[in-house]
């Protein structure tokens, strides 16, 4: 009786993890001044309409990078949204309006006076 509540008790927990990583995508990372650059869309994947970016920022040593500043937009017709700093995290968020996919989001980061656009295509 015990091993078979292990085995419900493991497989709804494997549904929740699942349903919550069904949430969001993760787009490939991209290298930027020493800092990983990644994107996660919510919802995933985007839909025409508001979707919100997180847009993450570590160090190669595994530790945030918050010393950031992040603009993204979808087109170069539209102004630079700046992301909300999410505390110390290295964590970048802003929902901004999709339209017809795929599309490509432009993040625009800035550190000390460099600063480079990266490009994340949406699928």
């Amino acid at each position: 009786m015990i091993d078979a509540a292990r085995y419900v008790i493991a497989a709804v927990l494997c549904t929740l993890l699942f349903a919550c990583g069904a949430e969001q995508a993760r787009l490939p990372t991209q290298e930027w001044r020493g800092a990983i650059v990644g994107v996660e869309t919510r919802p995933a994947p985007v839909v025409i309409g508001m979707n919100e970016f997180l847009v993450s920022a570590t160090r190669k040593t595994g530790g945030a990078e918050h010393g950031l500043l992040v603009f993204i937009r979808m087109h170069e017709s539209e102004p630079w949204t700046q992301s909300i700093q999410d505390g110390r995290t290295g964590v970048y968020r802003r929902a901004i309006a999709v339209g017809a996919v795929p599309q490509t989001l432009q993040v625009r980061v800035k550190r000390a006076g460099e600063e480079a656009v990266l490009m994340f295509p949406l699928h």
